[in-house]
């Protein structure tokens, strides 16, 4: 069994991981990961679970990618069967099998960049938005207080008369 995990977005990008079998054994753990990757031979059948805590960094969320992988690859249906050596139309199959499974790895690999970009840009778009507001906010109280001294300006007043008082 195979387990991979990668912290996409958030904070340092680092999480605390650890594995359980499932009699709450603790089989593996790692302190504030960014990437990890374990394997190991499942000692008993059942449910494991993969914690993940963030309890260091209570300020920063984070999204973080999770892959279990159980048994190895299985081979292509007829390749293992016989004991002669293989055609080469059997070995081209293999190959392109290998090359398959390459493929689906590189997606995963530009799935979490893609996700990682897009929550960049995501709080880039919400930081520019709040500036945004702040900026009118500002440009209108500075409008206003403009017009009401150049108003103050051109207002007649009357002059005060003092009267005598004896």
């Amino acid at each position: 069994m195979a387990t991979e995990c990668r912290v996409v977005t958030g904070g340092s990008y680092d999480v605390d991981v650890s594995l359980e079998a499932p009699n709450s054994e603790v089989i593996y753990r790692q302190l504030k990961a960014q990437f990890d990757s374990h394997t190991f031979v499942a000692p008993q059948t059942g449910e494991y679970a993969a914690c993940f805590s963030n309890q260091f960094s209570t300020f920063s969320h984070k999204l973080v990618y999770m892959d279990f992988q159980v048994g190895d690859e299985p081979l292509l249906p007829g390749l293992g069967e016989h004991s002669t050596v293989m055609t080469q139309m059997e070995s081209s199959a293999e190959k392109v099998h290998k090359s398959l499974v390459t493929v689906a790895d590189y997606q995963t690999h530009h799935k979490l960049r893609e996700a990682q970009g897009r929550k960049r840009a995501e709080d880039l778009n919400e930081r520019v938005f709040w500036w945004s507001l702040l900026e009118t906010i500002v440009i209108l109280t500075v409008g206003f207080g403009q017009v009401c001294i150049l108003k103050n300006f051109f207002s007649e007043k009357r002059p005060v008369q003092y009267t005598r008082i004896s």
